[in-house]
């Protein structure tokens, strides 16, 4: 009987630290040796962290990438490793080594670069022209990067049909809403097709906007799931394949037998490794088929994570948030709180003459049921001096928008001074749907280091913040945050909707426009009312220009503000309004 024991190890790499990486990388090799492991998978550009960006262009990290999985690379013995590298020949190639026995015996170039949405891999890499298989004690295994796998005429239709009997992918692969299902039905039809097993290993973590989910996971032939790893955690993943059920399964395949009598198979390698003593005596296995989160969880998951990394790989200890009162900063708070400890984080209270006491009461019972410090520093005296300061040049005119604005940046400075003194990462707390609309205010509710729900709809807001409640089966965003009409308080009796239709219809609109590129005219057709629609879509349009100033924040729907969607700021097209 043919068995194979694969490690699949999730790791949460840091972009640059090639060092630290492989350090990392060692460490699990040996853990993975001592679960009895014949081979070990790490994610995609594991050494090097994904993605690495214009790193990629300065010749040196190439230099120390290669040099460091040299040192690796002897340190590695005893079993099959598959590490995720940047190799250089002429031109840079998205690799894998093939390590066994202290040498790195062979690489694989990634054949299929994406180059949408967040991805950039042609701006740096070459396109590898060859599949390759690999021969590890009479066991055919395909290599592949990532993207190979999408496709279903690619590597892995060559590969299965010169006999490979299992795949292994390495990837870094970045969270979205949904993608796991949309990754896993993939994998199992993918799976069947090619009467072959997958071991999908993904990296986790947060990297500046993006976050990898993890979730690798093994799957049979037949579609089903052997192993899945854990969202949004580093782990180990290990499992026993029969991999004579695979001939066994082909075998009574006949539509196999006659794609591969049609098929011309060609651009492919094949190697066979050096035989690899197995282990006489190999350590139980648990069953590793993780659980899968329900939305809101996987969200705030997602938020949690990306969050963490973010302040922690940039040196961070400590973080300020403006409270409000209002439920985008008491979501803001409590995802820093479960990411960083209470103890981290700073609420500031920042109350002018139109802050409600009910708000200032939120904001502290906030504070209170997160066990986290508050400081209160009003603003009025300095709002006034601002006018005191502006009356000349303002005479003669109404007070207006711009005396609303001033109170928002006067907010924004308190928080950057804050933070420069004390060295605090300020968090900011718009939400997807301002962000969409320009509803924020530059230098002001906008300034801080990273927007943590910066892709967040505010309905979604109220959803993973109804979430937060409900996994602490207690209260820790207080209930009144979630029934009050939500506002500024920049002027007296203030609303959102004053400026913005109801959220429940502002969002689908937004994600017509903003993430389905749908027209003016489709949207209408939808059932929305044409003059919203205009309105909701100009504003959009309208407000480029304060995104592009905007802080970095998690990537969480489909398509996001920032990478996912580029448009122009000077922008003279003539969506039919007139």
């Amino acid at each position: 009987m043919r068995t194979l024991r694969i490690g699949m190890a999730q790791i949460n790499p840091t972009v640059g630290d090639i060092s630290g990486n492989a350090e990392k990388i060692f460490s699990y090799t040996e853990n993975a040796k001592k679960l009895g492991c014949d081979i070990v998978l790490f994610p995609e550009l594991a050494l090097t962290g994904y993605p690495p960006e214009d790193l990629l262009l300065k010749p040196k990290f190439i230099d120390d990438n290669l040099r460091i999985l040299k040192g690796l690379s002897r340190q590695i013995k005893g079993i099959t490793a598959i590490v995720g590298f940047v190799d250089r020949d002429v031109d840079i190639y998205n690799a894998a080594a093939i390590i066994q026995k202290g040498k790195v015996v062979d690489v694989y170039h990634k054949m299929y670069l994406p180059n949408y949405g967040v991805f950039d891999e042609q701006r740096y890499f070459q396109a590898g022209e060859t599949a390759l298989n690999f021969t590890l004690n009479d066991i055919k295994i395909g290599v592949e990067i990532c993207e190979d796998i999408w496709y279903p005429e690619g590597p892995a239709r060559t590969q299965a049909l010169a006999g490979a009997e299992v795949i292994v992918n390495i990837n870094a692969s970045p969270y979205h809403m949904g993608k796991a299902c949309i990754r896993e039905e993939m994998l199992m039809t993918r799976a069947r097709d090619n009467a072959v097993i997958i071991a999908y290993n993904n990296t986790v973590g947060g990297q500046d906007e993006l976050v990898f989910d993890g979730q690798g996971m093994i799957v049979g032939n037949d579609g089903n799931i052997i192993a899945r790893g854990k969202a949004f955690e580093e782990e180990l993943i290990a499992a026993d394949i029969d991999v004579d059920a695979i001939a066994m399964a082909r075998l009574h395949d006949p539509r196999r037998r006659e794609v591969k009598l049609k098929t011309k198979i060609e651009g492919l390698r094949e190697i066979t490794l050096e035989p690899q003593r197995p282990r006489k005596r190999k350590p139980k296995l648990p069953q590793m088929v993780s659980e899968k989160f329900e939305t809101t969880e996987e969200v705030l998951s997602a938020l949690v994570l990306g969050t963490r990394d973010y302040v922690k790989k940039n040196g961070f200890k400590h973080v300020v948030v403006g409270l409000s009162g209002g439920i985008d900063s008491s979501l803001v708070a409590a995802v820093a709180a479960r990411a960083l400890g209470s103890k981290n984080i700073t609420g500031v209270l920042m109350p002018s003459k139109f802050t409600s006491k009910e708000s200032r009461e939120d904001a502290l019972e906030l504070a209170k049921n997160l066990g986290i410090a508050t400081l209160s520093i009003p603003i009025q005296k300095t709002f006034e001096c601002y006018k005191d300061v502006m009356k000349e040049a303002f005479k003669g005119m109404k007070e207006d928008i711009t005396e609303e604005n001033l109170q928002a940046r006067i907010r924004g400075n308190t928080l950057m001074a804050l933070s420069n003194k004390f060295g605090w990462l300020v968090l900011t707390t718009g939400n997807k749907s301002e962000m969409s609309v320009g509803y924020a205010t530059l230098y002001g509710d906008m300034a801080g280091g990273f927007a943590v729900i910066k892709d967040v709809p505010k309905t979604l807001v109220y959803e993973v913040s109804r979430t937060i409640n409900n996994l602490a089966r207690r209260t820790i965003i207080p209930e009144r945050v979630f029934v009050k009409p939500p506002t500024a308080e920049l002027k007296p009796n203030q609303t959102d909707q004053d400026l913005l239709p109801p959220y429940e219809i502002l969002d689908p609109i937004l994600k017509a426009y903003v993430e389905d590129d749908r027209s003016r005219e489709e949207i209408i057709q939808m059932g929305f009312v044409e003059a919203i629609v205009k309105k909701v879509t100009r504003m959009v349009d309208l407000s480029e220009y304060k995104r592009r100033q905007a802080p970095p924040g998690i990537k969480i729907t489909p398509r996001a503000l920032g990478k996912d969607r580029r448009m122009p700021i000077t922008n003279g097209y003539d969506h039919g309004e007139k």
